[in-house]
């Protein structure tokens, strides 16, 4: 049960997900009110102290803890890490994909471990983050790791167009016709943006979303699927 393996001083990986999924009711990914206050309860018995769930991890498993340590800086810096690692611009993060930034994140952390465990951490960031279990992770998928504050993906959740609006909007502000949007295309696409959904955007955050969505961008040149990561909803 989750609940024993808190009496523990330290837990596995798969120790720790299974704790999540008993303390994450709803499965969003995030503890919050009863769940986070079920938590701290249990930890409180548990330990006689409360903490925050991943420092129960011992360092050399606690690779969520890493990650946003070293990787999550910014939403700019996300957005850079996930462009480095989806080497084949498939918009997913494939487990082989997955298995190399887990391996690098741990080796800048300057901790070792052998395919086994590194098999086991790829294996467990699926569970925790593939909420629909196509074996890979989509942007918005991954970005739950992101604070909410830092979020900034999860402005533009309630705007998405399906897969025929996206391709007109995106050959409207190709202005030139050459395949990719450039800064000052994605400027005018982001203000009319801003004024069809004044709830969900904010025009005065232009500038940041510019400079977080340019950051998949390969070298100022945002080709469809890239925008399409943010603004695409497919054809479904």
């Amino acid at each position: 049960m989750a609940e024993s393996h808190l009496q523990s001083s330290l837990i596995t990986a798969s120790q720790f997900f299974e704790i999540w999924l008993h303390f994450d009711a709803d499965g969003s990914g995030y503890l919050e009110g009863k769940e986070l206050q079920n938590l701290i309860q249990e930890l409180l018995q548990a330990r006689k102290k409360a903490g925050l769930l991943a420092h129960v991890l011992p360092t050399e498993e606690n690779f969520l803890l890493l990650f946003r340590c070293q990787q999550l800086k910014s939403c700019e810096e996300f957005m850079k890490t996930w462009r480095k690692y989806d080497t084949d611009h498939s918009g997913f993060i494939e487990t082989e994909e997955l298995k190399n930034f887990l391996k690098d994140l741990l080796e800048k952390a300057n901790k070792t471990v052998d395919d086994t465990k590194l098999a086991e951490y790829t294996d467990l960031m699926l569970k925790l983050f593939d909420s629909n279990n196509d074996g890979k992770l989509e942007l918005t998928e991954m970005a739950r790791l992101l604070p909410v504050q830092e979020n900034f993906l999860l402005k533009f959740q309630g705007i998405k167009m399906c897969g025929k609006e996206f391709n007109k909007a995106f050959e409207l502000y190709d202005q030139d016709g050459n395949g990719y949007i450039d800064e000052n295309e994605l400027d005018a696409l982001l203000k009319d943006l801003c004024e069809k959904n004044k709830q969900e955007l904010d025009v005065n955050n232009i500038t940041t979303y510019k400079k977080n969505i340019m950051a998949l961008s390969d070298g100022g040149k945002l080709y469809r699927t890239d925008l399409a990561l943010i603004l695409s909803a497919g054809d479904n």
